[in-house]
């Protein structure tokens, strides 16, 4: 405080008759304004001596700093201010920090070489003309303009104090920003390039590549170049490199954790750059959430430290690696949640085929359970099956031949991609990535010891393909992206096994998945309202992955249906075995996981990191491990508690291959020996310090856990289909309406030559769409549904023709259909009273009127397409629901169109089929025809009396029940006035209604001569006067014989039609 009074002492006010004249006098100062020193007014002291050295010779403005405590508003002294001395002529204790309120002109005229004589005293206009506009700009901005001056001319007149030093580096850090953006000028959007110098304009564009000139990577320092080498290969990459403590993002990747991570960028780093860090304790939480957000990111790791570095030279560089790089969809830990997480590769090839004209190969990982799938499948221009591989998989990255897929595939994939509530990442290769052959892929394989961990042969999996040649080439992308990731661990110890999309089971494609809400729903792709949310009862994380899978491939074989449900029954009869089932699921870890991460360390390349990373790594696997072993021990006391219950343990059986579990070759009294391993040298593996000796004692005992890797699969197999079919169980117990066990027949055979004919069959009783229940509880009304042949003596039309209200439940009959097919197929519990059934190979749906804007196709081009994939691929078997063909164009040509398929269907295919229309004349059409059956969904009108005199109107009221029948219309007026449309504009509809029918009515004038002779009616007359010209034609080709079975045939057909007529005249 003494010093700075000491100061102040010597800020006085200049009085007027010396504020414009130079002179030695301390009193001449400047109250309030700056001042500048000419060098003839300054005494040739040690002080003045100073500040000449300290003044740039070019220089542009240099302004006070400092700022006492007290808050005194500064003085700056005048130029004509001389310090005062003590008596004993020594320098005053000002003197020494004077030069520090000395102004220097800015003006042109002060600039440069100045002799003393060049300086202008305070106040002097005619010198420096800049000082008066100066003065009003704010202390702080004029102190950092100044020491951006002074910074570029190399010389600091703050370097002594402490608090401008905090500014200083700010200020240089914001100069640099700006001058950096010409440094990096090739990273600019409008100069960047890929490694082969194309631009992204151009279509051959690698966006994981970047083209640094080379003079000006020649330039680079040794670090520089080993962030900007990996960089320039790895640009769709964020990568964190190691420096000292701190992992740290550069240039673009700076950015972005600016973004999403909210982290100050600061000008330092590999080449003075934009750079963002974080300390070595964050960077696991820093990578989760990037990877939370889609990001991929990298690691580029010290491989020593700075003291080994140092210690082979002074001037080493310390090496660095690129050791590790995640995905969303090669994560193997943090919080991965129980749903599946693939990485998809596909390959397409034209085939010169009818029917099906083009083949795709895929495979595909789980990089966490470490397994693999490799299979191919033929498809029409519908994408039917690649829609349906989409959806069984549900990817979380795509990635494919970014010239090698045809348009309407990349639709498909976009399309089916954009059905979930989490969007998927479309990654397209390269050409020159994309090309992997088939025999060079083998190759690969073999050199490099892939799959070398595989249970099957990788050869086994692949040779029993159709088209295993594409197979191998969509595996080869997936194996080079892999091992550009820096998976070859995956690679080697993984599981591969075949896939076959459709083989074996019920068929759903990709559009009736979406269209029957099998997994997510359509108002915002979540997972409630679904199939899969309503059975998922499951505990297990490895039993909800089951439950899906599953749920893509119903059973089509009678004996292993019946054996899932014999297993639902014993958990419904006997509750005790159902709670102690759950309370052992709710100790399980994710066992498949953790299986597959313990499988990965086989020959890990961990041991070959640095030592801090790798000591991190192997604390990470002892806990790993220890978990495992820890959740098979309560996995096999879950099976032994189940083999108690002698019942459950045969029907299980019959289900699931048990491995042994006790006795001297059981599995309980091997994983015994891991327990007091595991208790002897890891008491405390929550926090063990692993040490070298720790560490091969691990190697040892994951080497011998993983011997018996099959047996292990086995039980994880097993738990799992405990954990499923104790969710069905659960599922048929809690539900709100009732569920009942269906009755499976075996596909329809048809033996004319025996007179006897077992077509397909449906019949339901009791009918109830499961997810469709009201918000207040209420179930929605059951319904009676028959179609096929009941007896083999009764015979009931196998198509329906649905009319109704709209909004009166036609589109949520024809789902409950759908589904309780595949709930019979899944081996549960139907939604109804009883359930009797035919197998069904393939379910086909045409529902709804939507376009796919993001796709490009419209709404009647999406119905046309569905519609084609049903005439192409159904068969007697089908089961096929389509609902209002033909409404997304003209009335005459939607008719026409939804007319001549329904007709192809029941005349042709004769399968099971719903068909809901609003087209009224359709039910003209066939109403006499033998095999079509009509009903609608049934409605009623209320009575309400208005306030006004006379005013009485109706009330349409829908009654969900499905009648006898056809509907007379489909009261769209009525349903405009619930929606809100105002009611003289329904009443103009009304009259424009009328005269419309009038009008265009006459147009369907055939339809009604139909009501008693059908179009098959007029096919048997045809028929037989094709017959009798035949046989009055003396040239004719047909022998009698073949006239005769052609008679025969015809009579069977009319017989065999005769009693759907009786049946429906007694109706």
């Amino acid at each position: 405080m003494h010093r700075q009074k000491s100061i102040l002492s010597f800020f006085q006010k200049p009085s007027p008759a010396t504020q414009h004249s130079v002179s030695d006098d301390p009193t001449c100062g400047g109250g309030g304004l700056r001042s500048t020193v000419k060098e003839g007014c300054i005494n040739n002291d040690a002080s003045t001596h100073s500040v000449e050295r300290n003044v740039p010779k070019p220089v542009d403005d240099v302004r006070g700093v400092d700022t006492p405590p007290e808050k005194v508003p500064r003085r700056v002294l005048p130029s004509n201010f001389k310090a005062a001395e003590s008596a004993g002529g020594a320098s005053s204790l000002f003197s020494s920090i004077m030069h520090k309120f000395v102004k220097v002109d800015r003006s042109p005229e002060c600039s440069g070489e100045r002799s003393r004589e060049n300086v202008a005293p305070l106040g002097d206009a005619s010198k420096c003309s800049s000082f008066e506009a100066s003065s009003s700009v704010p202390r702080l901005k004029r102190v950092l303009e100044d020491e951006m001056a002074f910074t570029e001319n190399k010389v600091s007149l703050f370097s002594t104090n402490k608090r401008m030093k905090m500014l200083q580096d700010r200020v240089r850090g914001e100069k640099k920003e700006v001058n950096e953006e010409t440094k990096f000028e090739w990273l600019e959007p409008s100069r960047i390039r890929d490694a082969n110098r194309r631009r992204p304009d151009d279509p051959l564009y690698d966006r994981k590549t970047l083209y640094i000139p080379t003079d000006v990577f020649k330039k680079m320092s040794a670090s520089q170049k080993q962030y900007w080498s990996v960089k320039s290969e790895y640009m769709d990459v964020v990568l964190f490199f190691k420096v000292g403590k701190f992992y740290e993002l550069y240039e673009l990747d700076a950015e972005l954790g600016h973004k999403e991570l909210d982290w100050k960028m600061t000008m330092s780093g590999v080449g003075k750059c934009r750079q963002v860090g974080i300390s070595e304790s964050g960077i696991d939480d820093a990578v989760q959430k990037l990877l939370a957000r889609g990001y991929k990111v990298g690691r580029i790791e010290q491989l020593e430290t700075s003291d080994q570095a140092k210690a082979r030279g002074a001037n080493t560089i310390i090496p660095r690696k690129l050791v590790q790089v995640l995905t969303p969809s090669t994560a193997s830990e943090g919080n991965l949640g129980p749903d599946p997480v693939h990485l998809l590769a596909i390959k397409e090839v034209k085939m010169e085929l009818e029917k099906c004209s083009t083949v795709y190969g895929f495979a595909f990982v789980d990089c966490a359970a470490l397994r693999f799938w490799v299979g191919s499948i033929s498809d029409d221009a519908s994408c039917a099956a690649l829609g349906a591989l989409l959806m069984q998989v549900s990817p979380k990255e795509v990635i494919y031949d970014s010239k090698g897929l045809s348009r309407e595939a990349q639709q498909a994939l976009r399309k089916y991609t954009l059905t979930g509530s989490t969007a998927v990442q479309l990654n397209p290769l390269p050409q020159e990535m994309g090309d992997a052959d088939a025999c060079g892929v083998k190759n690969m394989i073999e050199s490099s010891g892939y799959f070398r961990g595989s249970s099957e042969s990788w050869k086994s999996a692949v040779d029993g393909l159709t088209e295993s040649g594409i197979a191998l080439s969509a595996l080869g992308e997936l194996i080079n992206h892999l091992s550009r990731l820096k998976l070859e661990d995956v690679l080697k110890n993984g599981d591969i096994h075949p896939y076959k999309v459709y083989s074996g089971c019920l068929r759903i494609d990709g559009q009736t998945m979406v269209n029957l809400e099998i997994f997510n729903n359509s108002f915002d792709g979540a997972p409630s309202g679904t199939l899969y949310k309503f059975l998922d009862n499951c505990v297990s994380p490895t039993g909800k992955r089951l439950l899906r899978n599953w749920i893509c491939h119903p059973l089509k074989d009678i004996g292993s249906i019946n054996n899932r449900l014999d297993v639902v029954d014993e958990f419904t009869a006997n509750s005790e075995i159902m709670q102690i089932t759950g309370q052992y699921l709710h100790k399980l870890p994710d066992l498949e996981r953790l299986l597959g991460r313990i499988k990965s360390t086989v020959q890990s390349s961990a041991y070959l990191l640095p030592a801090l990373l790798g000591k991190k790594v192997l604390k990470q696997r002892v806990k790993s491990f220890v978990q495992l072993v820890k959740g098979f021990r309560s996995g096999i006391d879950l099976l032994l508690a189940v083999q108690k219950e002698s019942n459950m343990t045969r029907l299980l059986c019959k289900l699931c291959k048990l491995p042994i579990l006790v006795g001297k070759s059981g599995l309980e009294l091997f994983l015994s020996q891991f327990e007091a391993a595991i208790d002897s040298d890891f008491p405390d593996y929550q926090n063990h310090d692993v040490t070298e000796d720790n560490a091969e004692v691990l190697t040892i005992l994951i080497d011998l856990f993983i011997e018996k890797a099959t047996e292990w699969s086995e039980v994880i197999h097993t738990i799992s289909c405990l954990d499923v079919l104790r969710s069905f169980a659960i599922s048929a117990s809690l539900s709100a309406g009732s569920m009942a066990r269906p009755v499976i027949f075996p596909e329809s055979k048809s033996t004319i030559q025996n007179q006897e004919t077992n077509g397909p069959m449906l019949k339901i009783r009791g009918l109830w769409h499961p997810f469709a229940v009201a918000a207040d509880g209420q179930l929605p009304v059951p319904n009676d549904l028959l179609l096929g042949e009941a007896t083999s003596s009764s015979f009931y039309p196998r198509s329906l023709l649905l009319t109704g209200p709209n909004m009166g439940g036609k589109s949520t009959l024809l789902r409950a259909t759908c589904l309780a097919v595949i709930f019979a197929q899944l081996g549960c519990y139907v939604p109804c009273e009883t359930c009797e059934l035919s197998l069904v190979d393939t379910i086909f749906t045409r529902l709804g009127s939507s376009d796919r804007i993001m796709t490009g196709e419209s709404t009647f081009l999406v119905e046309c397409t569905e519609a084609a994939s049903v005439l192409q691929n159904a068969t007697q078997d089908s089961l096929v629901i389509l609902d209002e063909l033909g409404r997304g164009t003209s009335t005459f040509d939607g008719y026409a169109i939804a007319y001549s398929v329904f007709r192809h269907m029941v005349e042709r295919v004769k399968c099971r089929m719903l068909f809901a229309t609003h087209y009224h004349p359709l039910t003209k059409e066939f109403s006499s025809h033998p095999r079509v059956t009509l009903k609608h969904m049934a409605c009623a009108f209320k009575s309400r009396y208005d306030q006004e005199p006379g005013g009485c109107d109706q009330d349409l009221v829908f009654l969900y029940r499905l009648a006898e029948g056809a509907c007379p219309e489909s009261y769209g007026l009525q349903v405009a006035l619930m929606a809100g449309i105002p009611k003289q504009v329904v009443e103009t509809a009304s009259v424009a209604a009328q005269a419309m029918k009038s009008s265009i009515g006459e147009n369907f004038k055939s339809s009604e001569l139909r009501s008693e002779f059908s179009s098959l009616h007029e096919e048997w007359f045809k028929t037989l006067v094709s017959i009798s010209q035949v046989v009055d034609d003396d040239k004719a080709m047909f022998e009698e014989e073949d006239v005769s079975d052609m008679l025969i045939c015809l009579s069977h057909e009319i017989k065999s039609s005769c009693p759907v007529a009786q049946v429906k005249a007694t109706r």
